[in-house]
């Protein structure tokens, strides 16, 4: 039921996707970058026995937005409450729910936003975002849902970690990837904006948000655009999601993190099986997309690492 003074939309959708794989897929937040469009991070902060509180980062309206929410996970009525606990105006309260209905013909998804706004003149405002945002996340979560694949052979994570000179030298030459086509040989174009991100928690505060959009050369000579938003904690860490991924993912989000003499890179993917033979050939299987992308992908990462640790020069 609302609270007073707030408002209530309810978006639903019918899949042939049984309710217990859509409900676990909504219960792994940390998949959320790589599988709704909307996502762009998620930290989780707490997790217990059926609850679990996280903060995260979102497209709303075209601009990154961030807050944190708590969570109730029930996995015997197959529901998820979430209740924002910081939120940003226009927003003055946010909760919901997601509901997973079962029956003979499939599962009908509910996913309920219980909100206020500080000024009611934001309200049309919140009402398309809530709907533009509801809608793609069903859509994503059906389609995912709907696959002949298991959900986790289609979305999995993989990580490198390489020792460099210094850790604040790699954090600097991987922020600035303006200077990115000096530097890279593989890079023949980097357009970059940025804005502070102003608001949220302390240990946050002095993150910077990027909109990147990089042209590559590909290994046969051709090239390649690709558009990503990363926020960017000094010294501390990297983190990134491509709003437009490659042809062969629906997904594709990662992380820098960086220690005194270590960078780790992280890639979450998540496979579009419809693609896979148009990509790698006929014949071709997801098995061998897994083995393409963590190939191809940690190899870029791993050569980006080894040019951000020669311009550091030799470790003192």
């Amino acid at each position: 039921m609302s609270r007073p003074g707030e408002h209530r939309v309810v978006h639903t959708l019918r899949t042939q996707a049984p309710a217990r794989r859509l409900y676990e897929l909504v219960a792994r937040v940390e998949d959320w970058p790589a599988v709704f469009e909307p996502t762009v991070h998620v930290q989780v902060l707490e997790r217990g026995p059926g609850t679990e509180r996280f903060r995260i980062w979102a497209r709303v309206g075209g601009r990154v937005k961030t807050w944190t929410s708590r969570r109730t996970l029930d996995p015997d009525t197959l529901r998820v409450t979430f209740r924002q606990e910081l939120t940003q105006p226009p927003i003055a309260s946010m909760g919901g729910s997601w509901e997973f209905r079962g029956d003979g013909d499939g599962t009908e998804v509910v996913l309920t936003h219980d909100f206020a706004a500080v000024d009611e003149a934001a309200l049309p405002g919140l009402r398309e975002a809530l709907d533009a945002n509801s809608g793609k996340e069903l859509a994503a979560l059906v389609a995912l849902a709907e696959r002949r694949q298991p959900p986790e052979e289609l979305v999995f994570t993989f990580e490198d970690t390489l020792r460099v000179p210094s850790g604040d030298d790699a954090y600097a030459f991987i922020e600035r990837s303006d200077l990115w086509q000096e530097r890279l040989p593989h890079v023949r174009k980097v357009t970059l904006t940025e804005e502070a991100a102003g608001t949220g928690p302390a240990e946050t505060r002095d993150m910077t948000v990027q909109d990147m959009t990089m042209e590559t050369v590909t290994t046969d000579g051709g090239t390649h655009t690709t558009r990503s938003i990363r926020l960017c904690v000094p010294a501390r860490s990297i983190v990134y999601k491509q709003l437009v991924p490659p042809a062969l993912l629906s997904g594709h989000c990662g992380a820098w993190t960086f220690g005194e003499d270590t960078v780790t890179a992280r890639h979450t993917v998540a496979i579009d099986p419809a693609r896979v033979e148009e990509v790698l050939g006929k014949g071709a299987t997801v098995a061998d997309a897994r083995t393409h992308l963590r190939e191809v992908l940690g190899a870029n990462s791993r050569a980006t690492l080894r040019h951000a640790a020669a311009a550091a020069g030799p470790a003192s």
